[in-house]
């Protein structure tokens, strides 16, 4: 018979706790700028005019180093999680309820907390599906990563092309229609295809209304301009792009957990190794990025989020360069308090997660502070800090009196069927 109860406190694997604080502390890092400023800040500087001085200095340093990899990280872990369920052998109905329970959690995060960046809703997706890798070998689950990977890449090239290719085109056959010419079905649909693009990359009046809405209207009015967008990303990036960037890490998160590599057990050469080599490749990767988004003045193709080829290769091996980081030091005992710190955070990633989202709602929203669009780039890290130093106090003070944080509680306990107990006894 299986144990059909969560795992308690003392079975927990630090290491994993320790990258999930991480994580989740990092993630912070890239979407502070979606809570504090128009959307398309997060990947263009020149929307916020963040292309000078110490605003640009943020921009750089947190896309040459953060961008995508805790994302990444985050998802891995998240598939780490599917493995180690599974080989607890609990089996279809606990997995699949925990899925849906996230992915009630995330449709909350997204349409009542107003936070369109929801990764819950996309996890517990793709989660649903990946419970048919559970026991792939390391190998299987490797190469079935590299596929979807390579899917990744095609689709940013090929969107890449349609952006350096299909605007000139778009212009010479409106050029036509207004000299009166005639243009076949094929150019017209082109044309048509460009004009429902381009908006992203000049956003109508309606649009721009509709996303000062979402932080500047009254609540119901932010909830049905927030909707229109989160809507937008279900039905057009969701299955084409969001869940097979969160597939592919989760399957590399589940093929690493089984070598041994999240949980501390490959030798210390080889953290040391991995190290050196993915956070060495990820930074080159990331810099001839950087370095080409400022070249082209910041071509829309560079700074689309969703049209660079080398996007993943850079934020994979950041990933896997801070995880051997954390490895290693745990070995060697370093940032012993830090690391129990991050341990806590990760431990409680789920209410963390949430948590975000309520403070991007008090801080942000003129419900709140009503901050949005006023705060320059880097003054924006400043409240990253200070969400950080909240959430790492209030993880270490709630898990000094409780087994669990509060979702995960309340996620353990309708998985289960059953209260779980909170103290600690």
């Amino acid at each position: 018979m299986t144990d059909s109860a969560p795992a308690a406190p003392t079975e927990r694997i630090e290491a994993i706790d320790t990258i999930r604080g991480l994580a989740l502390l990092g993630i912070l890092i890239i979407n502070i700028l979606a809570f504090g400023l128009p959307f398309r800040a997060v990947f263009d500087p020149t929307v916020d005019g963040a292309t000078t001085g110490i605003d640009f200095a943020a921009y750089f340093t947190m896309g040459f180093v953060f961008e995508g990899a805790m994302r990444a990280l985050f998802s891995m872990l998240f598939g780490a999680g599917i493995a180690m369920l599974a080989a607890s052998g609990k089996g279809a109905a606990i997995h699949y309820r925990r899925q849906l329970l996230l992915l009630g959690f995330g449709v909350i995060d997204a349409f009542v907390l107003l936070w369109m960046g929801d990764i819950l809703v996309p996890y517990a997706l793709a989660g649903m599906v990946l419970y048919v890798a559970r026991n792939w070998r390391p190998r299987n689950l490797f190469i079935a990563a590299g596929i979807v990977f390579a899917y990744l890449v095609i689709c940013y090239a090929g969107f890449y092309a349609m952006l350096t290719v299909v605007p000139e085109q778009a212009d010479a056959v409106q050029v036509r229609l207004d000299a009166g010419e005639t243009v076949s079905s094929e150019e017209q649909a082109m044309l048509d295809g460009w004009r429902e693009l381009e908006v992203n990359v000049e956003p109508t009046p309606a649009l721009l209304e509709r996303e000062r809405l979402r932080f500047q209207g009254t609540y119901w009015q932010s909830v049905a301009a927030n909707a229109a967008e989160v809507v937008g990303l279900y039905v057009f990036a969701l299955p084409y792009f969001i869940i097979w960037d969160a597939i592919a890490c989760m399957l590399l998160g589940m093929a690493l957990f089984k070598i041994g590599f999240l949980t501390g057990k490959r030798s210390q050469r080889f953290y040391v190794a991995t190290a050196m080599l993915g956070i060495g490749v990820g930074l080159a990767v990331n810099g001839f990025e950087m370095v080409m988004k400022i070249a082209t003045d910041y071509a829309y193709e560079w700074v689309s989020g969703a049209s660079v080829p080398t996007n993943d290769l850079g934020r994979v091996c950041m990933a896997l360069g801070f995880v051997s980081l954390v490895m290693i030091a745990n070995a060697r005992g370093y940032f012993a308090r830090l690391r129990r710190w991050l341990a806590a955070v990760g431990r409680m990633a789920l209410s963390n997660y949430i948590l975000q989202s309520i403070f991007g709602l008090v801080i942000f929203h003129d419900m709140g502070f009503g901050l949005w669009n006023d705060l320059d780039r880097h003054q924006l890290y400043y409240v990253v800090f200070g969400q950080w130093a909240a959430m790492i106090a209030f993880s270490v003070w709630w898990l000094k009196r409780y087994r669990f944080g509060p979702l995960e509680w309340l996620w353990r306990t309708l998985t289960y069927g059953r209260r779980q107990p909170m103290s600690i006894s």
